[in-house]
């Protein structure tokens, strides 16, 4: 008690040059949260687009079809498959995919064949709500097709046009068809946008005679909270005939970058905090060496120099704490204002920006976690209690005589 009184008596001693500190390890704390906050928010943003648009969360395939897509390799019976999946908690879309090329006016480009199931993909992506120009398959409209934007842009269509397809079917005869391209979807990711042919799955087995079977299970978890890897366990165990994937390991470019976070949003606190820690030892030494007389009379009459360090630790931790406050009280409603006001970088960032092969959002929101809060100001703390260390060490070790006289 008596070490924390003398702290609060010393705490505004030097008043201009403790709220200075204090405002600067304050306003860096708090530039922190909101940083801590929006990178959150971008990685949100990031997962969404890679798994909410198109990988989803998981993936079912049939064994050495993901290293090497064949159009025969395929999962049979498909309705029992999706049953076992739905009653083990989970939601799920089957796929078909198949290779060609397609021709409008004098461009071709090669072209990945998507069969959507049209009652069940909206399940498990959002894929549907990402059209840029048209509209959404619709299963009424055998001849409609989605296209992705940069495949668009390659063959020069529009909505409305007209595309031919050519490819080899699963009997060895030539599947040629003529399309109408009913929509264009917005920046999804690299191969989605560059490749992407979507139709509805009917549309696809009469065209590829592929009557049944699917190439890929796409699964999402009922309840979020799972574990990723626990539930790619269970949904291994389900089916032991299969290979099942989720979309850390089917993207581990992106699953690292996600990682590697941690790492630069560490980094950055270190360089941000290490001018905060250079005011901090400035300014306690200061306090320390216009004390001196001071500090050697308080250890004359029996101070004891461990009290003296802890009275120097007091006041310094007493400064953090309040920083911590202000930080809080700044960079708290700051990150929820931008929670539902996004930053719009639409003039830094072309649409078709990716990262790792997914689509950059233009909008970046923050994201207010435990971690983006925690952490900035876990950092102050140890970053200052390590500028503490010296000048609290330098009080305590002080002769009381030499103190005393001290000039």
């Amino acid at each position: 008690m008596q070490i924390l009184f003398f702290a609060l008596r010393n705490f505004n001693r030097a008043r201009t040059r403790t709220w200075i500190t204090v405002g600067a390890m304050g306003f860096a704390c708090g530039i922190m949260i909101f940083y801590a906050s929006l990178l959150e928010g971008w990685l949100a943003g990031m997962e969404k687009n890679a798994v909410g648009m198109d990988l989803g969360e998981f993936q079912v395939h049939a064994h050495g079809f993901r290293a090497d897509p064949d159009l025969y390799k395929r999962i049979a019976g498909q309705e029992q498959v999706l049953s076992l999946i739905g009653k083990e908690g989970f939601v799920a879309a089957p796929r078909l995919y198949a290779s060609g090329l397609a021709a409008a006016g004098n461009a071709s480009s090669g072209i990945e064949l998507r069969g959507v199931d049209l009652a069940r993909e909206g399940l498990v992506t959002a894929l549907n709500e990402h059209v840029w120009q048209g509209q959404w398959l619709d299963g009424q409209d055998q001849a409609g097709v989605v296209l992705g934007r940069k495949l668009a842009r390659i063959l020069g269509l529009a909505v409305g046009d007209e595309v031919v397809v050519v490819a080899q079917a699963a009997d060895g005869s030539t599947a040629n068809e003529l399309f109408r391209v009913r929509g264009i979807l917005k920046s999804v990711a690299e191969g989605v946008d560059r490749s992407g042919f979507l139709m509805p799955a009917s549309t696809f087995r009469r065209m590829m005679i592929v009557p049944d079977g699917a190439h890929a299970i796409v699964v999402k978890r009922q309840q979020a909270t799972e574990n990723l890897t626990q539930a790619t366990a269970r949904l291994a165990r389900l089916l032991p005939g299969y290979e099942v994937c989720n979309w850390r390991q089917l993207q581990p470019v992106l699953a690292r970058l996600f990682e590697m976070s941690d790492i630069a949003l560490v980094i950055m606190l270190l360089i941000t905090y290490a001018a905060v820690g250079i005011l901090t030892l400035n300014a306690l030494l200061m306090s320390v060496f216009e004390r001196i007389p001071e500090f050697g009379v308080m250890k004359a009459l029996g101070f004891s120099p461990w009290g003296l360090f802890a009275m120097i630790v007091a006041e310094s931790l007493l400064q953090v704490t309040v920083a911590a406050g202000l930080a809080l009280a700044a960079g708290l409603p700051l990150s929820l204002y931008f929670s539902t006001h996004p930053i719009d970088f639409s003039g830094f960032v072309q649409s078709s920006s990716t990262i790792a092969g997914v689509a950059l959002d233009a909008k970046w929101y923050c994201v207010v976690t435990v971690n983006s809060v925690v952490l900035p100001i876990l950092f102050l703390y140890l970053i200052a209690g390590l500028a503490i260390l010296y000048p609290a060490l330098k009080a305590a070790m002080l002769k009381p005589l030499d103190a005393i006289y001290h000039r």
